[in-house]
């Protein structure tokens, strides 16, 4: 009796056995539209980089550097900070917005073809010979007091975007919104698109501090 009770038990373990391990292997746990491992490394860089960058380049700022102005109509690196920092947060929510909106697979487009323009988005972000004005919402209108604020604004939001990319398993490959400029993106690239678009006011804000008129100290 124990013998076959024990038998039972045996089998049924193994029935559950068998159970997880099917689940484990299946398409509906694991979906093919899950970022890679690939695509999830390189969107990391690209955040990590880029905030070294910017936070590299307003390291020991005086209150004279942080505002100098190389002409009326040219940003100050206190503005070159500013704006990287508020759209640091307004571009990351504006993408968890449109993560959260119901999909439209009828706007779909190729996975495959939206991969390949991965490397070429972030040149084309980063390249300043095409001039953009910014948004009203994230225009700089002197938020900050010092280099410190804006540095912690930018940090808490980047960190939160670097921890979403790092962890997610929302299909982000296969959801698109378009750009103003640069069409149809998918959400992962927008990802790519935050963190060329502070590696390229980062470049502004080293061209301020590159100007011959640029206070020593």
């Amino acid at each position: 009796m124990r013998r076959s009770q024990g038998s039972a038990k045996m089998r049924v373990m193994r029935a559950l056995f068998l159970i997880a391990a099917a689940a484990a292997c299946s398409p509906s746990v694991w979906s093919a539209d899950v970022l890679s491992r690939g695509d999830r490394d390189y969107a990391l860089s690209q955040l990590h980089s880029s905030r070294k960058m910017f936070l590299d380049s307003v390291v020991g700022l005086t209150e004279a550097q942080w505002n100098f102005k190389a002409a009326p109509d040219r940003w100050s690196a206190a503005e070159c900070a500013e704006h990287i920092a508020i759209s640091e947060e307004y571009i990351g929510g504006m993408i968890q917005k449109m993560v959260d909106a119901p999909a439209q697979p009828d706007k779909k487009i190729p996975t495959a073809e939206a991969r390949g323009k991965d490397e070429k988005l972030v040149a084309m972000v980063i390249d300043r010979s095409q001039k953009v004005q910014a948004p009203e919402p994230i225009r700089p209108n002197h938020r900050f007091k010092t280099p410190q604020e804006a540095v912690e604004h930018f940090k808490i939001a980047r960190d939160k975007n670097i921890d979403y990319v790092d962890n997610t398993q929302d299909e982000l490959r296969v959801r698109f919104a378009p750009h103003p400029l640069l069409g149809p993106l998918d959400l992962y690239q927008w990802y790519l698109l935050l963190a060329a678009h502070s590696q390229r006011h980062t470049l502004q804000l080293l061209e301020v501090k590159a100007d011959p008129g640029f206070p020593k100290s």
